[in-house]
């Protein structure tokens, strides 16, 4: 069984950056959960009815709020660019992600992904500058939304758990998740360039090829210049069968994190439990591909004291922003804006190794 599921594992590590499976993530993660439930041989009714059950609420969320966005687009477009006009560029970014972070807490991650997808599809931004936006932004919702048991799964199971009161997580991790949901917010407006910005550098290349290599390569490059800009005048309307099928995507994409956590459950219960939490804080970057609430469901324990705990949910929180499949926010987003999994891997990967590198370092320092 344990070798069924390594398997399963090292799969659903890799094959995602396959061209293939790439185009058919959805349906290559199902087909994962479903084998990895028969291996662990824990699928039953209940399971399945847990399954078919759990993503319905996030579908409709998701379905809604594209619905709501084709009707008013006009108006949330003139909205989102008048405001990012009235401040400095960066600024807004900044501002951006640290309230959408924070609020996420409120709001929950879901409806936080959704407003970022809709505010990412108005800004005239190029295409490295938007997957950046997107990453940041998930690794602060993600960490925000564990601030209370209403933001996301993972911080509902734990605070249920641990029968512990609203604010708990709040007091627990909050000293540590809202420094780092502002530096997020402030690598974004590092890392993120304005289409002027991009026009710009675009043009400087025109030049030195001009120089270079003379005016058809200066022209090819001015047409580059021009794809990498979304026009305000031209604002592309997405059809009824485009949300549809987004939603339902989104659908089997939970069924199948739903499916995978469970299966995975007799291997985290088996070689997880009873770890150093500084051993299990690396150990849960494994919640790039699996469920953290399922994780920490199975590793948190009443009898844990709080600063095991914390490392543990660190763990869980930070790396949980490394892949797409590791939290619902980098699953909406990726879907709605169409960011592959190698797109998002080549810049959140390294970004969570930082992160998870500096809070270890935290960690060691407070002796945690």
């Amino acid at each position: 069984m344990i070798t069924g599921l390594m398997i399963i594992l090292l799969l659903v590590l890799f094959l995602p950056f396959t061209k293939v499976v790439e185009k058919n993530l959805e349906v290559f993660l199902f087909i994962m959960g479903i084998a990895s439930v028969l291996v662990s041989q824990v699928l039953d009714w209940e399971l399945t009815k847990e399954a078919l059950v759990h993503p319905i609420n996030i579908t409709l969320a998701v379905l809604i709020a594209g619905l709501l966005f084709r009707w008013f687009q006009g108006p949330i477009e003139k909205g989102i660019l008048g405001i990012s006009k009235a401040m400095p560029y960066r600024l807004f970014i900044a501002l951006f992600v640290i309230i959408l972070g924070l609020l996420s807490s409120v709001i929950t991650a879901i409806i936080a992904a959704i407003i970022l997808v809709s505010v990412i599809s108005v800004l005239p931004i190029d295409r490295k500058s938007e997957i950046r936006l997107v990453v940041l932004a998930c690794f602060a919702i993600g960490l925000g939304a564990a601030l209370t048991p209403i933001g996301e799964p993972l911080s509902t199971i734990v605070v249920s758990k641990l029968d512990e009161n609203f604010f708990y997580l709040l007091k627990l991790v909050g000293r540590s998740v809202i420094p780092a949901v502002i530096i997020f917010g402030i690598l974004a407006a590092f890392f993120v360039k304005s289409r002027e910005e991009s026009e710009a550098i675009m043009a400087g290349g025109e030049m030195a090829a001009g120089k270079e290599i003379g005016s058809n390569k200066a022209a090819n490059s001015d047409g580059e210049a021009k794809t990498i800009a979304k026009t305000e005048s031209e604002p592309q309307v997405e059809s009824y069968a485009e949300i549809i099928f987004r939603s339902f995507k989104i659908y089997l994409f939970v069924v199948a994190l739903t499916f995978l956590g469970a299966g995975f459950e007799p291997f985290i219960e088996k070689y997880l439990l009873g770890l150093s939490p500084l051993v299990l804080y690396w150990i849960n970057m494994i919640s790039a591909v699996l469920d953290n609430a399922t994780l920490a469901a199975a590793e948190v324990s009443p009898a844990m004291d709080s600063q095991t705990i914390k490392a543990i949910l660190m763990g869980l929180m930070i790396s949980g922003g490394m892949l797409i499949p590791g939290n619902i926010p980098n699953i909406i987003a990726a879907g709605k804006l169409k960011i592959t999994s190698l797109e998002y891997a080549k810049f959140a990967f390294p970004i969570g190794l930082i992160a998870m590198t500096g809070y270890f370092v935290v960690v060691l320092v407070t002796n945690l």
